[in-house]
């Protein structure tokens, strides 16, 4: 069945302080190949990474307008992928029935408050979903950069060219030019831009 609202892709937005912040965390999460867990936010202490299984919009989750609290960058996995792992859904609920939840599932844990205006605490619309670790290691072949455009997507790729040339220099004043471009790694990660 169709699903227009519900995106068979997770994405993790990276956070920052301006464009330039949460880009500059995007090349380190894709240089470590890897997302660190966080407990920000996540009752009881539990470390996890999180993601959204909203549909990618140029003007939705990450609007400019909307002052989103993510930016226009990060990385895309499929479901499969992260369920495989163990990743799965957040579950809303009160405050009051976190210690209902079986031990197991706390770390899946999100408050959901709609009793009177003042309490009220409604993040359904993130559609999160979490997976409990310390790390989550990426793999190139079953993950996508999410970047604002195509500007962003030819500087990612130019940056990482530099830094590759600045790794190949490195390794020249050991080894001679043949055996040093060796070491070059070519940009194999696809980018899907949201303009």
């Amino acid at each position: 069945m169709s699903r227009p609202d519900i995106s068979p892709f997770l994405t993790h937005f990276t956070k920052g302080n301006d464009y330039e912040d949460a880009f500059a965390r995007l090349r380190k999460i894709i240089a470590s190949r890897k997302l660190i867990a966080g407990s920000g936010q996540i009752k009881g202490g539990f470390h996890c990474v999180c993601f959204t299984e909203m549909p990618i919009l140029p003007d939705g989750l990450v609007s400019e307008q909307s002052k989103s609290k993510y930016s226009p960058f990060g990385i895309c996995v499929s479901k499969q992928w992260l369920f495989e792992r163990g990743g799965r859904p957040a579950i809303y609920h009160p405050e009051s029935d976190y210690k209902l939840l079986p031990e197991s599932l706390r770390w899946r844990h999100v408050r959901y408050e709609l009793r009177d205006t003042f309490e009220r605490t409604d993040f359904t619309w993130e559609r999160e979903w979490r997976i409990k670790c310390d790390e989550l290691q990426l793999e190139q072949r079953e993950a996508q950069i999410v970047v604002l455009d195509q500007t962003w997507a030819n500087r990612l790729i130019e940056e990482h060219d530099t830094d590759e040339g600045y790794k190949v220099r490195q390794y020249s004043v050991i080894f001679d030019g043949e055996i040093a471009q060796a070491y070059r790694d070519s940009f194999q990660w696809t980018i899907l831009p949201l303009r």
